[in-house]
């Protein structure tokens, strides 16, 4: 059974940092693609940032360009989202995700129905 486990969330106050981690359990996805969602209650999920099999393919929402980072780590059969320059508008629950299919050229990374495996999720609140 998959499993998809998110941590590092919390309160940062704005202009802090905060490093998300997600580790897969179950199967190895290092083929696959891993990316990270937010969403809020009774809000549509929205793509945050997305990385191919090896990290050399990556996408990053607009808003997030430029402040955020994701990268993977194979060993741990993990994703990660590092978090600069927070403000408040970036509080959200933020969400991991992975691909069934193996990684390829086609299409976005931030298409949402790309992704077959979803995190519980964890909370990011930035204060001002």
């Amino acid at each position: 059974q998959v499993q998809l486990e998110e941590s590092g969330g919390g309160l940062v106050q704005a202009g802090g940092s905060l490093r998300l981690f997600c580790a897969a359990s179950g199967r190895t996805f290092h083929s696959q693609d891993m990316a990270w969602f937010r969403q809020m209650p009774g809000k549509e999920r929205e793509f945050v940032a997305a990385a191919n099999w090896n990290g050399g393919r990556t996408e990053y929402a607009d808003p997030e360009k430029g402040r955020f980072i994701v990268s993977r780590e194979h060993a741990k059969n993990a994703v990660y989202l590092e978090m600069n320059n927070l403000k408040p508008e970036d509080t959200d629950v933020y969400y991991c995700a992975v691909s069934r299919e193996v990684s390829s050229l086609s299409g976005p990374l931030s298409e949402h129905s790309r992704y077959s495996y979803w995190g519980q999720g964890t909370q990011v609140t930035v204060s001002s």
